[in-house]
């Protein structure tokens, strides 16, 4: 499989349909093992932790930089020492490709830092 952080997102309407379940967990296979698919298959998610506050809010920023190029913004819940990031693509009620490719690159931000 193609290297999902070294893809870009496309823009996705209503009108497409969401990953089916399958496509969900084959790509979820592609990033780190720590993301999961919600009960509902609508989502993914991972909490991240951190030493203090500055790295976390060190993180926020480095995702809302990839959200920002990307034009996907993830859903995050920010405390002292985590950020929960949750993906889904609101526009279509699920998951799309988009939701993966900006997971796998946060994935490769934080192995980086």
């Amino acid at each position: 499989m193609t290297d999902l952080a070294q893809k870009k997102c496309k823009p996705c309407e209503g009108g497409t349909q969401p990953l089916s379940t399958e496509q969900a967990r084959n790509l979820l296979a592609s990033i780190d093992p720590a993301w999961s698919i919600s009960e509902d298959g609508k989502c993914i998610v991972q909490e991240f932790k951190f030493p203090a506050f500055s790295r976390t809010i060190a993180f926020v920023n480095a995702v809302a930089w990839v959200a920002t190029t990307e034009g996907h913004h993830p859903d995050m819940r920010v405390s002292y020492g985590s950020c929960e990031v949750q993906y889904t693509t609101h526009a279509i009620g699920g998951l799309s490709d988009n939701d993966f490719i900006c997971a796998a690159k946060i994935d490769r931000m934080a192995a980086d830092t």
